[in-house]
């Protein structure tokens, strides 16, 4: 399965793609990503692991739609069959969606339902939860709303901040990513409606 991934940051996660997938008898590689941050970290690491980059930057484009389209373009011209978002700052548009059925995930660092949007572990640290945690989910029209495929517990300790309980919650992004698109790629997750099925555990 050939994979893209879009990214907007540091691209830790865009890393552990790439290390987990792009090894030989994978089902699944990192084949582009697409950058819309001119000189983010993220687009160093893709040359370091030779995955070919698209950088678009959203600034030069006068609508969500247009930008959209041309990430989508890019996408489609590399027959690309999954898109991951890592660390990706924009919303996506329906209509990008609908170029790309089915075929866009998000990994978020909370335990959807709880915590949805920006700065998930900030919120858990405030809400005096004791489980936090990450969701890898398909993406709908909606912000974090789409079906979940997998999530991870990770426990908040006695004095956590941010920044130690996003450090572990990292940790458990990196191993659960790449174990859901091996998935995806392997035909073992099956969606009935909002329900998705993982035919083993990962």
């Amino acid at each position: 399965m050939r994979v893209g991934v879009l990214a907007s940051g540091s691209g830790s996660n865009f890393s552990a793609l790439v290390e987990a997938l792009n090894v030989a008898g994978s089902p699944a590689s990192v084949e582009l990503l697409v950058c819309n941050v001119p000189g983010a970290k993220v687009i160093e690491r893709a040359k370091q692991a030779g995955v070919e980059t698209v950088v678009i930057d959203h600034r030069t484009l006068p609508s969500r739609e247009q930008f959209d389209a041309a990430v989508a373009q890019a996408l489609l011209d590399r027959k690309i069959e999954l898109v991951c978002l890592a660390g990706y700052m924009r919303l996506v548009t329906p209509s990008f969606l609908r170029l790309l059925p089915g075929k866009v995930i998000n990994l978020h660092p909370a335990l959807l339902p709880s915590f949805p949007g920006m700065h998930g572990v900030r919120q858990a640290i405030a809400a005096g939860v004791r489980v936090a945690g990450c969701t890898v989910h398909f993406v709908d029209e909606g912000t974090d709303t789409g079906p979940i495929i997998a999530q991870a517990a990770v426990p908040v300790l006695p004095g956590d901040d941010e920044a130690s309980l996003g450090s572990r919650i990292h940790v458990e992004e990196h191993r659960l990513y790449p174990a859901v698109v091996r998935a995806l790629a392997s035909g073992k997750v099956k969606v009935e409606g909002r329900m998705v099925i993982l035919q083993e555990p990962l």
